[in-house]
């Protein structure tokens, strides 16, 4: 429910055409029967014709239509699904992923531990729409951005975007944009179009919000990059990754509005899974201006973030090989880390076929299953670690342990510590990488110790939360600056529990 308050701050954001709210609200206008985005430059509408609603599938349910001027589907995702924790959060997140193309509302009941009809009670009352209208709102908007950024057919986008049919994908675009298909694309405008389908694949143009530190995170995944499965150059960041329907490979180059993705994939169907991914890999939907502004509160920060304004949390695609990279890492350097994880992906990766593979990206990282059969004879170090890695591959593969968006933080946390080798630093690390967690601090890091050193903050745990509790929720940015602190030049830095 939206209070006076809520209603009032959001029109103050609409009156003023703030973009930093694009994304995270829609205006519906009665007098017009359309809705907007925040920012959208047309005349602001009177007080007493605005419903504002969280998502575009309440506005869409309410019977609005998509504004043709500021294209309120053409906003980064909103940054309150990450931060949330809560249900109707984690069920936006496995929306975003096309849970509900792959295995219906049941299949996304059922992961987040709820009845169908528990579910459509519970987003219903919180986004003001069901699974299948926000599945449906989904859809449309990756519809949208193929019509008007590639030559795709017709039948193509329907297929990449989800639709079960091309009269489905018909009739949803005339109901949503107001337009055929056709006229969609022909009213798209230059700055959206892109790159067709060719050698590269399918490429796309994904929203941000400014400022982007998108070198940054780039340099910080190049950095631990595991040869043959990923690969940083001249041509931007490259990695394959394992989708519902096959491999893929994406390229990446960030720009400062926005992410260039060349994608090619077995089946078009994974489309919108992919993008997905690609988006909490370089953390796409975060609010940067909201989190600079809390660590710029801390004196010592400051600095910081002046220097690296938008600075963003890498993510992870696939929880395996995130698992395997987080044990393999306890207590060791980077480049060492890497170096393990790299004979691994060697000798059990999967070749990509053909059609996928480039030149510096050959193989798919070894699934779980493989892991937990293989992985502790490749890898070196301690019997205990190399165990802990067999163990949580096999839970991985079992379907014990789970790692996906459906897990709250402090849940999947637990589960991790639950298995043996498996401690705090581990498990709060999977879940920055993997679950895009907002909030971690890893106090007994020792390069977050040194960077704490770095910028005048107290390096002992206890000094280190105390001095920075003003920055929640957004310590696993204040994280970001500490480990660059420590070694602003180099990757080799250690991370290691106390």
């Amino acid at each position: 429910m939206i209070t006076t308050a809520d209603f009032a701050t959001r029109y103050a954001a609409v009156h003023s055409r703030d973009a930093r709210f694009d994304g995270q609200f829609v205006t519906a206008v009665r007098s017009t029967g359309i809705y907007c985005r925040p920012s959208c430059p047309a005349r602001t509408p009177k007080p007493e014709n605005c419903t504002f609603y969280l998502t575009s599938a309440a506005a869409h349910q309410a019977g609005y239509r998509a504004c043709r001027r500021c294209l309120p589907e053409a906003t980064p995702g909103s940054p309150a699904w990450n931060l949330r924790q809560d249900v109707a959060a984690r069920a936006m997140r496995l929306i975003g992923e096309g849970v509900i193309d792959r295995e219906g509302v049941p299949g996304l009941a059922a992961r987040l531990g709820y009845s169908s009809r528990q579910l459509g009670r519970i987003l219903g009352d919180e986004l003001g729409a069901g699974p299948l209208a926000l599945a449906r709102a989904q859809r449309a908007q990756t519809a949208r951005h193929l019509l008007v950024s590639s030559g795709m057919t017709v039948a193509d986008v329907a297929h990449a975007a989800g639709f079960s049919s091309i009269r489905q994908f018909n009739d949803t675009v005339r109901e949503v944009f107001g337009m055929t298909p056709g006229a969609l694309r022909a009213r798209a405008r230059r700055t959206e179009r892109s790159a067709d389908v060719g050698a590269g694949g399918l490429t796309l143009r994904l929203p941000v919000r400014a400022p982007f530190d998108g070198a940054g995170v780039i340099a910080w995944l190049a950095g631990r990059a595991i040869p043959g499965v990923e690969h940083a150059g001249d041509d931007g960041y490259v990695r394959s990754m394992r989708l519902a329907n096959g491999p893929s490979v994406v390229t990446l180059r960030p720009r400062d509005h926005e992410v260039e993705m060349s994608v090619r994939l077995t089946d078009l169907a994974d489309l919108a899974e992919a993008i997905a991914r690609v988006r909490r890999l370089l953390d796409l939907d975060a609010d940067p201006e909201a989190v600079d502004a809390a660590l710029a509160a801390l004196p010592a920060v400051a600095p910081s973030v002046a220097a690296v304004p938008g600075i963003r949390i890498p993510g992870a695609v696939d929880a395996a090989e995130i698992l395997v990279r987080a044990i393999a890492g306890q207590q060791v350097t980077v480049a060492a880390a890497r170096n393990a994880v790299s004979k691994v992906a060697a000798f059990w990766g999967e070749a990509l076929p053909a059609s996928l593979a480039t030149d510096t990206v050959t193989q798919v990282f070894p699934d779980a299953a493989v892991l937990a059969a293989h992985a502790s004879e490749t890898l070196t170090g301690p019997r205990r670690r190399r165990a802990a890695v067999a163990t949580a591959a096999a839970a991985v593969a079992g379907g014990d342990l789970i790692l996906d968006a459906s897990r709250p933080v402090a849940q999947a946390t637990a589960d991790l510590e639950a298995l043996p080798g498996i401690g705090p630093w581990t498990s709060h690390y999977v879940a920055l990488r993997l679950l895009g967690a907002t909030d971690v601090l890893l106090t007994g890091d020792v390069a977050v110790r040194a960077g704490a050193r770095q910028l005048g903050l107290p390096a002992d745990p206890r000094g280190l939360t105390a001095a920075t509790s003003t920055a929640a929720p957004w310590r696993s940015y204040l994280m970001m600056h500490l480990w660059r602190a420590a070694s602003p030049h180099r990757t080799d830095d250690a991370h290691a529990p106390a």
